[in-house]
């Protein structure tokens, strides 16, 4: 019986979470998609399903996020948590107002609340407003963003563009006034017929608060920073026990198709520090007489001399000009599609050739090599940044053996990033 459930939108977003929660003393095992029957979790005391649906139709993602809520009722969860990115990717379609309404319809709750808040990364709810650094979401690089640019930083607009449901403000004046403010200003909410409530957040503080504040509704919705705050209610309290993995083997290698500026920073930095890259064309994998697999042949060719003797960098990054410029070619979703395999299929080879240390960098990139690996479940570890935990995992066939993996939030990471990686791996 399990005590959190917990609802990804995205791969990564999944062990970002998981990542939080093992820091705060909760012993947590990561599945991808819904599991069929149990996975092996004794003495788990929380259960994060990582869904691929932040970008699929809003009613594809309602789908998959009513099965695992049904699953995990199942094992006993308590309270339920919807997990979304920490820079509220959406659309005015969704999908985190129509998946949290669908939810809570499912519950039988009025009432939740919602923050993508996690100061730790630089992500700070004020007044409503999200902002990425100093910087409003708005005029981020998420501005840029291919799939669900976000050009407004104001979450109650944001979400109430797709929520049917009156979406209120828990401010920072109730936030800093502690839990009692906290709930009273949910009980005014839900008195005036509020159904979800953006609540601001400007500290890890401000995120404990809120946390105990919280304990008793069925459902919470947020970014992983919200994560902290809940252990605790539990009367769990943090322990370097929860992240123990076994010890690292075999060759290292980083797959990357995020196209955030965090992203490209690390992947520049890589290749000026002296790290060996090669860079996947796009347009290159509709030419030939097998495009995708030419491409994908040429990368592996590339890296199978290399990573018995040093970690390899194969990446699609780019930067928003020359994104625009194969999704004008291409078609934003076909160029996509088309990247996302690739690059899994390289994760594949990469794995055959000796691979047992692997960095996947971008959410639907992870969610690709993952499916693409068959992975089914994790063992979350101790964090190299932020929201970026390592995992060791074990795939479905006998191609693909046990692996140290990292899938990394394309907008998570200090540039050294890739190259901290493995070393803090080894330093267990």
């Amino acid at each position: 019986m399990i005590r959190l459930g917990c609802i990804a939108d995205d791969f990564t977003g999944a062990t970002d979470l998981a990542n939080n929660l093992v820091r705060a003393g909760m012993r947590t095992v990561q599945t991808f998609g819904v599991p069929e029957g149990a996975p092996a979790m004794e003495g788990m005391e929380a259960v994060v399903v990582a869904l691929k649906s932040r970008t699929t139709p809003p009613e594809d993602a309602v789908a998959q996020s009513l099965r695992a809520l049904e699953w995990l009722r199942a094992q006993g969860a308590g309270q339920i948590y919807f997990k979304y990115c920490s820079t509220f990717d959406s659309t005015p379609r969704g999908n985190i107002g129509p998946v949290a309404e669908a939810l809570m319809a499912a519950l039988g709750v009025d009432f939740t609340i919602a923050t993508p808040a996690f100061p730790d990364n630089q992500r700070t709810v004020f007044k409503g407003y999200l902002f990425v650094g100093d910087a409003l979401l708005s005029e981020s690089g998420m501005r840029d963003h291919p799939l669900t640019p976000m050009t407004d930083a104001n979450l109650v607009r944001v979400l109430q563009a797709q929520s049917s449901r009156p979406v209120g403000l828990i401010d920072y004046r109730a936030v800093a006034a502690g839990v009692s403010a906290i709930r009273a200003r949910i009980d005014d909410l839900r008195r005036d017929g509020t159904g979800l409530a953006i609540v601001d957040a400007i500290s890890n503080d401000d995120l404990l608060r809120l946390g105990e504040a919280v304990r008793d509704l069925p459902l919470v919705t947020g970014g992983s920073g919200l994560a902290i705050g809940l252990p605790a209610n539990f009367g769990l309290r943090p322990s370097p026990m929860a992240a123990r993995l076994p010890p690292p083997v075999g060759a290292r290698a980083i797959v990357s198709g995020s196209c955030s500026q965090a992203t490209l920073r690390q992947v520049r930095h890589y290749i000026d520090a002296g790290g060996a890259a090669l860079a996947i064309d796009p347009a290159r994998l509709l030419q030939g007489a097998n495009p995708a697999m030419d491409e994908v042949e040429r990368a592996l060719a590339w890296a199978r001399p290399r990573v018995a003797r040093e970690p390899v960098l194969i990446y699609s990054s780019a930067p928003p000009d020359a994104v625009r410029q194969v999704q004008a070619s291409l078609g934003a979703d076909r160029a996509g599609a088309l990247v996302e395999e690739a690059l899994a299929r390289i994760a594949r080879g990469l794995v055959q050739a000796g691979v047992r240390q692997i960095v996947v960098a971008g959410g639907e990139t992870s969610g690709a090599c993952v499916q693409a690996l068959g992975l089914t479940q994790l063992q979350i570890g101790a964090q190299i940044d932020p929201g970026v935990p390592w995992c060791h995992a074990r795939g479905t066939d006998a191609y693909v053996p046990a692996l140290h993996v990292a899938l990394k939030s394309g907008n998570f990471g200090a540039d050294d990033f890739f190259i901290r990686a493995f070393s803090l791996l080894e330093a267990g």
